[in-house]
């Protein structure tokens, strides 16, 4: 760490130049590489790096620093190992994403460093959590995350920086406007005079800095660290220009050359490097050009060796494993615990306390979940049972607080968020597919995050209150989707939801809150996920779904036995990972199968199901798959309408069309 201050030695400004220096060679380097055909792509932060060595030199090791495409500077000033930097950036094995991802598409936890993924501004709540984390260990470190002035345009950066200064939290938040966002320039990106003025209106200390002067940005780092220590958040916005394209292959022939011309006179290393001669604490060009050679010794032979390194080999056993960590499953109580009459919203929340009360690493984020107690009531009572601190309500926001939790988990906490409905979800679906889910496939520790969702109609809430998205998430891997049918399955699988150390969604339907009771053990009995139940036997047909589903499936089996046929129901209770093998069972029973879900039919989960049993159980099947699901209409609000949207309207229909084939 050195000292924001221009009174310094011939020692310490010699460093300094190096550090400032060591990016620009690198740079230039990797454009020649480019050139070969030795890496795929450059995003050049060649004239800025001054903000980035600035602000590492300037900040604690300890502090986080969440970076973008163009903070090389960040990741050498840290002294993160170069062969694995450039393995990383040729996409070799040795890597940081062993060759899944590619250039600053990556972190190091043991440099405090949190990578970026390619969605603007989507690690600034990211940043939140890390900040929260800082705060609630009482470790006295910062949280510095980095984005370009076009990524201030994003609902992200919004969301972080409000849900920051409602918090108070130790984050800085730096802005490298350098003009343009990839071609726009900055005159069609905002209309205020400078985006520092954003700062006022979140209520965060704002500075404007000359990012391309190493000593301005120094000194203001540290000023701005103090500051966020303090408990008021800081927004700075850098002034800077880049020589080059968004990457390499967009060119600049949209950008005036007299704006070439006059940032070339402010490039930060000839700024330094005049005051330096200035100073006269090196007065030669032999002196310089020493110093230039020592720079690049410290990187060439670890190139050379990278260059060399081997490619990553395809083995698709290693790949699929890296998606999730496997989850170590705590013994069950003991026989003989107690038993009560538990409502299926009572069991959500019996969950959720035990968990609570067992690790204090849980902490749970939402709208209106704290005094409250959310929507739905799952929370009433927690925040004086576990605090503010605990039980937090956040501003109206989805993505963010998705974003916010990932930071937590980063820090080994558990975090738990709540979306009010989820429908909602969709205003977090960047974060939780993009961000959330392929961490660590890409270089990330496990993530464990629970995001619970209230779905599913029969409720009369109309078209966007009554959606059940679960089947949206189930192509992307790096997400376990479960939804419970019965109140024993909504407390033992969120318990164990919540215990898994992978990202989990946890889907319980609202219409089953207050409606279904039953006599359950008063303490979870934790399992691991992705087991389904056949919790009916029948040997006619076998009904094949989950969720609300299942009451129906239970409805019309019953009505079905009065006329001597016996429905098969098969719970599947996870829709990721899912349980073909029990599903395979009851087929090879019953040889027919009527798949039945309450999301509209196309595309639904269902539709892969009819996939999986086609190409794996086609022999043992004496009729065609018949699929039953509800309308390709939004959902109606009208309860008439309602009733003829759902897929239970049409349940006898699709049955009888199996059992006659």
């Amino acid at each position: 760490m050195i000292h924001p201050t221009k009174n310094i030695s011939k020692e310490e400004a010699v460093e300094l130049y190096k550090k400032l220096l060591l990016p620009r060679r690198i740079e230039e380097r990797m454009i020649n590489l480019l050139r070969q055909g030795k890496i795929s792509k450059w995003f050049s932060g060649i004239g800025q790096e001054a903000i980035s060595v600035g602000a590492a030199a300037s900040l604690s090791d300890e502090d986080y620093l969440l970076p973008m495409h163009r903070n090389l500077g960040l990741f050498t000033t840290r002294g993160v190992d170069l062969y694995r930097l450039f393995c990383q950036l040729l996409g070799k094995a040795d890597g940081f994403t062993n060759g899944r991802d590619r250039s600053f598409h990556f972190g190091s936890l043991d440099n405090r460093i949190v990578g970026m993924i390619s969605h603007l501004a989507a690690t600034l709540p990211v940043a939140d959590g890390l900040a929260l984390a800082s705060r609630m260990k009482e470790t006295g470190s910062v949280v510095c995350s980095f984005c370009g002035d076009g990524a201030t345009s994003e609902g992200d950066f919004h969301e972080a920086l409000n849900l920051a200064a409602v918090w108070e939290l130790p984050v800085i938040f730096v802005i490298e406007n350098n003009g343009y966002a990839l071609s726009t320039p900055t005159s069609e990106q905002y209309a205020c005079q400078h985006l520092l003025n954003r700062a006022i209106g979140y209520g965060l200390a704002g500075l404007k800095i000359d990012g391309n002067n190493i000593f301005n940005v120094m000194d203001e780092m540290a000023d701005a660290r103090k500051t966020a220590l303090r408990g008021q958040p800081v927004l700075i916005e850098a002034k800077t220009f880049r020589m080059r394209g968004h990457e390499e292959a967009s060119g600049t022939s949209y950008i005036p050359d007299e704006l070439f011309e006059e940032w070339k006179r402010r490039d930060p290393i000839l700024q330094l490097k005049k005051w330096i001669k200035n100073k006269k604490l090196v007065t030669t060009e032999e002196e310089f050009s020493a110093v230039a050679d020592q720079v690049d010794q410290l990187f060439e032979d670890e190139l050379e060796r990278a260059l060399n390194a081997d490619d990553p080999v395809f083995d698709e056993e290693k790949e699929t494993a890296a998606v999730f960590t496997s989850a170590e499953i705590p013994s069950p109580a003991k026989p003989g615990a107690t038993q009560s009459e538990q409502r299926f919203v009572d069991a959500v929340s019996n969950a959720l306390r035990q968990a609570f009360l067992e690790d204090d690493s849980y902490i749970m984020l939402g709208q209106d979940i704290a005094e409250y107690g959310g929507v739905f009531k799952v929370t009433e009572g927690f925040v004086e049972q576990f605090g503010k601190e605990r039980i937090r309500n956040t501003p109206t926001m989805e993505s963010g607080a998705v974003g916010t939790a990932i930071g937590l988990a980063l820090e080994g906490f558990k975090p738990v968020v709540e979306m009010q409905f989820a429908d909602f979800i969709s205003c977090g679906f960047n974060q939780v597919i993009n961000n959330l889910a392929k961490s660590r496939y890409r270089w990330t520790p496990p993530l464990n995050v629970t995001i619970r969702a209230p779905h599913g109609a029969g409720v009369g809430s109309g078209p966007f209150h009554s959606q059940s998205p679960e089947g949206w998430f189930m192509q992307h891997a790096g997400l376990k989707i479960v939804v419970p049918s019965s109140v024993q399955d909504a407390q033992n699988l969120l318990y164990s939801a919540l215990m898994d150390p992978n990202p989990v969604l946890f889907f319980e339907h609202k219409k089953l809150y207050r409606s279904l009771k039953s006599t359950i053990y008063d303490h979870c009995q934790p399992e691991e996920l992705g087991s389904a139940a056949i919790c009916r036997e029948g040997t006619s047909a076998s009904i094949i779904t989950y969720g609300m589903g299942v009451h129906w499936a239970y409805e019309i089996a019953e009505e079905y036995e009065r006329k001597g046929v016996e429905l098969e129901i098969v719970d599947l209770r996870c829709l990721y990972p899912l349980d073909l093998e029990t599903v395979r069972t009851s087929i090879i029973k019953t040889n027919k199968a009527l798949l039945l879900q309450e999301p509209s039919l196309t595309l639904g989960p269902m539709s892969e199901l009819s996939a999986l049993i086609n190409e794996q159980c086609f022999e043992h099947l004496d009729a065609p798959l018949i699929r039953c699901g509800s309308l390709d209409t939004p959902i109606p609000f009208n309860k008439r309408l309602e009733e003829g949207y759902l897929a239970s309207h049409r349940l006898k229909e699709k049955i009888n069309q199996l059992l006659e084939y």
